[in-house]
């Protein structure tokens, strides 16, 4: 960590740390564990080039409105984004699966006004655009499919072909898309990076408090990190717990307890929507993940 942003976190906590130690995830920031002459700890977050606002706004706003358990936000600006540490280790077990497949159908119970949000987010490092919309279809098909389509083909990442293959797709999803109940809202983000296992209680917390969670809680939900939030439908989240060696059937059947699954999500929708995640890695990255988008285009007849 450069000595401007040393100072930034003594500056936003009046104290400066006894040692950062980096940590994986640092798709747009650079992560470090901060540890304190208490023996506290936070998570913190430093970007020279801004852009940090955002998510301590989400995860604010996950706090007071969606119910899930994420990390207190010590201090958030555009550069320097300080967290509540929480301890982890490991992946989910099955019954932290099914424990996050009901919070999370808790929080698709959180209803909106309208598709989208009071403002823009981000997903990651890249700009998530939500204007207000009164139906799913069209925000999804111009909002996410198309708009993301669009950027991964002018970042160079998505081939022309494929790009005019995804207008054919977009032009189907009438037949393809069901309007769901309300506008629900989502975490947006949400592979199993995101969501953190509980490790043995045995350490203090960033605010100095012991570690309270009862014992046998490992393997169990700690957190939800890295919110991508906007209101739309609750299969986005279900679709993407899925995507990457994810959260699976014990995930949907703990959602399941809470909230109805729709026919036809497992066979035909997950796949569709899939393909939001998908572009915003193509987006990103290109190479593999252009051929898992063809395979999706083609399994529709596009």
């Amino acid at each position: 960590m450069s000595g401007e942003a040393r100072d930034a976190l003594a500056a936003a906590l009046g104290r400066a740390p006894l040692r950062l130690a980096p940590m994986s995830g640092g798709c747009i920031a650079e992560v470090y564990r901060a540890e304190f002459a208490d023996g506290t700890r936070a998570a913190v977050k430093w970007s020279a080039e801004g852009g940090l606002e955002c998510e301590a706004f989400m995860l604010r706003y996950l706090r007071r409105h969606g119910g899930l358990p994420v990390p207190d936000v010590l201090h958030g600006d555009g550069r320097l984004l300080v967290l509540e540490y929480i301890e982890h280790d490991g992946g989910l077990a099955r019954a932290g699966e099914r424990e996050a497949g009901r919070l999370v159908a808790a929080l698709h119970a959180v209803r909106g006004p309208r598709f989208g949000f009071e403002r823009d987010t981000v997903i990651g490092p890249l700009p998530q655009p939500n204007p207000g919309a009164g139906r799913w279809l069209p925000f999804f098909r111009d909002h996410r499919l198309l708009h993301m389509a669009d950027q991964a083909h002018r970042a160079g990442r998505l081939p022309a072909k494929l790009r005019g293959r995804i207008d054919a797709l977009a032009a189907r999803l009438d037949d393809l898309v069901q309007e769901p109940a309300h506008p629900a809202l989502l975490h947006g983000d949400l592979w199993p990076g995101n969501v953190l296992a509980a490790a043995d209680p045995a350490a203090k917390s960033d605010v100095g408090r012991a570690d309270r969670r009862a014992p046998g809680r490992r393997g169990r939900v700690a957190a939800f990190i890295d919110p991508a939030i906007y209101w739309g439908h609750p299969e986005m989240d279900l679709a993407f717990a899925g995507l990457f060696a994810g959260l699976g059937e014990d995930f949907l059947a703990g959602y399941a307890e809470v909230a109805p699954i729709a026919p036809g999500f497992r066979e035909v929708r997950r796949d569709l929507y899939n393909l939001w995640p998908l572009l915003v890695h193509v987006r990103l990255f290109g190479g593999f993940y252009v051929g898992r988008v063809e395979r999706i285009v083609a399994r529709f007849g596009c």
